[in-house]
């Protein structure tokens, strides 16, 4: 089987599928052909960014509205190419996305889901992948008998990770069986019992050691400016503590060593100077301006810098980027731009962020731009909060939830939300509030 993605036009329902768009849940139903794009889907994972994306509960609550068979998805699973693939035991692309789509509808009690997860788990080359989703099921009905495979395969990191959720029924099931579980379980407790309680460390805590002296934050005795832009050089986690202080105190010279260390740094640092670099505020303007129009990680934080605190004198900048970043298809890029349009209301951004908001691949953009549509426009935004209650990324249905008007559709859409039990505590409870 051929399984290379090709992503289809956001005017098909193939493509708003693959997007997991909302529009494409409320009208499947209706148009022919959308089970076969579901499992295509299914087969092939879209997903633009397969760590941040979500789309098992959405893909899932499209099996059981159009009553789609789970034997297509076990197939898939089963498929020769399985025992070939060569992502190791972790799940990749090929069937990571359908064992979550299974674990999903049996939370959506569709209970025969269950079957080809339970075999996936004792035949499958990621069985790890299908064994850990048994687990967060928390059902000892569907895995009470998986403790020999359990103790035969899994190694010591594996049942620690195993162990990491608390309380969870099958696990404290298999540990009265199988003794290697029970010490798992029993490691993670005394694991617990250790952690601080309290207030967790200022890490400015290790500027003092570092430096040797009492304190830090400018007192008596705390490392100076100086021995703080000396510590930062060092590129340890030190020097992100000291990074962060010279941020705080506002120090003219983090301005000067941003541009020393950006060009030198991994991303952990780059991500560490611009956190550092927002302590100025507006102040850092002008830098970040120069900086925006700079190649490489300069451009990264000077664009976060105006997005975060810009003037109405940078949506012309913010326009340009995001223009650039939607032709392109690098969403990830699109982020800033759409955040900092939205913070300046700018109105003349609306067509863009319609643009995106329908044709990025990236679905967990949609949240930022949702935001903003709202900010910006919040007539226009109206439509989009509405489809928005059926979109695959729990925090774009949570903002829908509280910004939707209510109307016979949306309050229907919002009684299941408040029910579903897949979903999250604070989104049911939001949907729930809406309807008294």
């Amino acid at each position: 089987m051929n399984n290379e993605v090709v992503v289809e036009s956001a005017s098909t329902l193939h493509g708003q599928l693959q997007r997991g768009l909302g529009r494409a849940a409320r009208r499947a139903a209706e148009r022919r052909g959308a089970g076969e794009y579901v499992y295509d889907c299914l087969r092939r994972d879209p997903r633009w960014d397969r760590q941040c994306e979500s789309r098992g509960l959405y893909y899932a609550r499209l099996m059981v509205d159009l009553e789609l068979p789970v034997g297509p998805v076990a197939d898939h699973l089963f498929d020769p190419a399985d025992q070939a693939d060569d992502d190791g035991r972790r799940s990749g692309p090929r069937v990571g996305l359908a064992l979550e789509t299974l674990a999903a509808m049996v939370r959506l009690s569709r209970r025969e889901a269950a079957e080809p997860l339970r075999r996936y788990a004792d035949e499958g080359a990621h069985w790890f992948d299908a064994l850990d989703l048994l687990v967060r099921l928390r059902d000892p009905a569907l895995t009470w008998d998986l403790d020999d495979l359990v103790d035969g395969r899994c190694d010591e990191h594996d049942l620690a990770q195993l162990a990491g959720e608390a309380g969870n029924p099958v696990l404290e099931m298999w540990a009265a069986r199988k003794p290697r579980v029970a010490a798992a379980l029993a490691e993670r407790r005394e694991r617990m019992a250790r952690r601080p309680v309290g207030p967790r460390r200022d890490p400015r805590d290790r500027l003092a050691r570092s430096g040797g002296a009492a304190g830090v934050g400018g007192g008596a005795g705390g490392p100076s400016d100086t021995e703080l832009v000396e510590l930062a050089r060092q590129g340890d986690d030190t020097a992100i503590a000291a990074l962060f202080e010279l941020g705080r105190r506002r120090v003219p010279a983090l301005l000067d060593l941003a541009e020393e260390l950006l060009p030198q740094r991994k991303p952990r640092w780059i991500g560490a100077v611009g956190r550092a670099v927002e302590f100025y505020g507006a102040e850092a303007l002008p830098r970040a301006r120069v900086w925006a129009a700079s190649p490489g990680p300069f451009a990264y934080v000077g664009l976060r810098m105006i997005a975060n605190h810009g003037t109405r004198q940078d949506i012309p900048l913010l326009m340009d980027e995001l223009t650039d970043a939607l032709d392109r298809e690098d969403w990830g890029a699109a982020a800033e731009p759409v955040e900092g349009l939205g913070r300046l209301r700018a109105g003349e951004a609306v067509p863009l962020l319609k643009s995106a908001w329908t044709d990025t691949e990236y679905s967990f953009l949609r949240r930022r731009v949702l935001t903003s549509l709202i900010r910006t426009a919040p007539h226009t935004a109206e439509s989009y909060t509405v489809e928005g209650l059926w979109d695959c990324e729990e925090p774009v249905r949570q903002t829908a939830v509280e910004a939707a008007p209510i109307t016979e559709e949306t309050r229907t859409r919002l009684q299941r939300l408040a029910l579903d039990v897949p979903e999250s505590p604070e989104l049911r409870a939001s949907a729930a509030a809406r309807l008294t």
